[in-house]
Parts: structure tokens; sequence; C-alpha cells
């Protein structure tokens, strides 16, 4: 028996282009986010890069990157204190 991958929730456009916009905000004003991704433990760091090109947001916590693909962040949030 073959184990049943879990899909992803879709979400419109709208809500990717919101994520897109608040990643891009948090990127510009060097602030650290908390992303919720999906069926992952919360990613939190700095935004390092975003590259178009493979569509992963390189997140930074102390010298650590984390690669995240974009598809799969369900949510941004800016952490406290910042």
């Amino acid at each position: 028996m073959m184990a049943v991958k879990k899909k992803r929730p879709t979400r419109d456009e709208f809500e990717l282009e919101e994520i897109g916009n608040a990643l891009v905000e948090a990127n510009g004003e060097n602030s650290e986010v908390i992303l919720n991704v999906w069926e992952k433990e919360p990613v939190q760091g700095k935004i390092v890069k975003m590259d178009s090109r493979t569509r992963l947001i390189h997140i930074e916590k102390n010298i650590e990157i984390t690669k995240v693909p974009f598809m799969d962040i369900m949510k941004v949030e800016i952490a406290p204190g910042y």
C-alpha cells in the first residue's frame, strides 16, 4: 500500500501576492520574519536572498541558511521586536 502524499493547500493569486509582498517588504526593511511552512516547523530569520529562478527564499539565522520554497510558505509574520 502506498502512502498518500498530502496535497499542499491551494492559495489564490491574491494570497500568493500578499505573501510575496510581505517577503519583499521584510527584505527591504531588513526585518526578521517567521515563516509558517507547509508541513514543517516555522522558520525564523532574516531574508538574505529571494531567488526568482529557483523560487527559494533564503533565510539566515545564526549564520545558518535555510532555503524555503516560496510555494510552501503559508504565512509570513514579522518577528516580535522588529
